[in-house]
């Protein structure tokens, strides 16, 4: 196990967060064309490390949601635009750059993408073993999605 999340660190070292529910669920729901891969998952000591790659397309949103973990993430492609529930910007990250999202339900978010080119990110999840990978949040009054 020990070696796997070794690889699962490897693989992430850059990684700094972003998510979409599991499987096809998604927050206050995301935008059609939204995709998300398991690449890898393990537990250990309690908590679930998952790996996953997330592609938004243009004009799309992961829908407002927060983590009941922490969330590393980085940015493979595009440019991602992220907002907190002040509807206010809270980072424009671009390729090659890596993001935090810290845990709870104080910190509602939407990821966007603004740009005309998929945002494709890589995404470690650490969570309580068992905690969904999202948590649905309603639109705190902004006026986008």
């Amino acid at each position: 196990m020990r070696k796997n999340l070794l690889r699962l660190g490897v693989a992430t070292t850059a990684a700094v967060g972003l998510s979409l529910g599991a499987g096809t669920a998604f927050a206050t729901p995301g935008g059609p064309g939204v995709e998300a891969t398991v690449i890898s998952q393990t537990t250990i000591g309690g908590k679930d490390y998952i790996l996953r790659q997330i592609t938004i397309p243009p004009g799309q949103s992961t829908g407002w949601h927060y983590h009941d973990g922490t969330l590393y993430g980085f940015v493979q492609h595009g440019t991602l635009s992220h907002f907190d529930s002040d509807c206010g910007s809270d980072g424009v990250y671009r390729a090659g750059s890596g993001l935090t999202e810290p845990s709870g339900a104080q910190h509602v978010h939407i990821g966007r993408n603004l740009g005309r080119t998929d945002v494709v990110l890589d995404v470690l999840y650490v969570m309580p073993h068992g905690a969904p990978l999202s948590e649905d949040a309603p639109n705190p009054g902004c006026d986008f999605q």
